[in-house]
């Protein structure tokens, strides 16, 4: 008898073409993924995060659009082919601890998948910084 209350195995993703140097330096999660920052190249508007492992960002280096691995649908996914909003890759980067990428992109459309330019003005935590007040406590 199949036990279908455990977690699926983690799927299987295809072995990486990522230049070795670029993956020796990479500090993967446990699941083995980066999480990836998309911002507006000319603007610096953060519009999503989404994540990555090693095939995932060989692939955003090499094909010029930004590919994610999902781990809802546990499958890559390249922003554009379904909803027609691209996301064109202008510049990569890791940060100083290599554990995130930053991919400046110039988005077509909207990034988040509700349809709105970006992923972070839907729930805003603070309105003012300098006045140390919570949007939430106003």
């Amino acid at each position: 008898m199949v036990d279908m209350t455990s977690t699926p195995p983690p799927a299987r993703r295809p072995s990486s073409h990522l230049d070795p140097r670029i993956a020796a330096r990479l500090k993967r999660n446990a699941d083995g993924l980066v999480p990836a920052i998309a911002q507006q190249y000319d603007t610096g508007e953060v519009l999503m995060l989404g994540w990555m492992d090693d095939e995932a960002l060989h692939r955003t280096l090499t094909t010029g659009r930004c590919t994610y691995w999902s781990r809802s649908r546990r499958e890559y996914w390249v922003k554009g082919d379904t909803s027609g909003h691209f996301q064109w890759v202008r510049s990569v980067a890791l940060d100083c601890d290599a554990d995130t990428v930053l991919v400046k992109v110039d988005q077509v459309g909207a990034a988040c998948h509700t349809g709105e330019r970006t992923c972070f003005d839907a729930d805003v935590l603070v309105e003012n910084a300098d006045s140390g007040v919570a949007a939430t406590d106003q």
